[in-house]
């Protein structure tokens, strides 16, 4: 649902024109209808609107060890901070293992570093 500013049709400088400007700001005024919630009016911001959010499992891989622990049920793996040496050992044994890093490509990496 899209929150809207109240009184965005009145104003140009926050009419629809302006995007930027259409950002959600909680109404404040003493007699303001919206802020009242009374029937008719757009909805205000509250916690009932929240939508649930799937639940990912996240594996970070620092060594081999934690390589090897790692199943295929798993939505998100990413290659924590280490340096060229070993992440070329663990991008090796991945690409074995046919298992896919979310922030590096791996083949392109062992390319790029076959020489060195």
């Amino acid at each position: 649902m899209k929150f809207l500013r109240r009184d965005i049709g009145f104003h140009l400088r926050i009419g629809k024109k302006r995007r930027k400007k259409q950002v959600w700001r909680r109404p404040k005024g003493r007699d303001n209808k919206m802020r009242e919630s009374r029937k008719g009016r757009p909805p205000l911001v509250s916690i009932g609107y929240k939508r649930k959010r799937e639940k990912k499992s996240t594996i970070i891989v620092h060594n081999l060890q934690e390589l090897e622990k790692i199943h295929q049920g798993h939505d998100s793996i990413i290659l924590g901070k280490v340096g060229r040496k070993k992440k070329t050992e663990i991008l090796k044994k991945a690409s074995e293992m046919k298992i896919v890093f979310q922030n590096i490509n791996i083949r392109k990496f062992l390319k790029k570093n076959e020489s060195k």
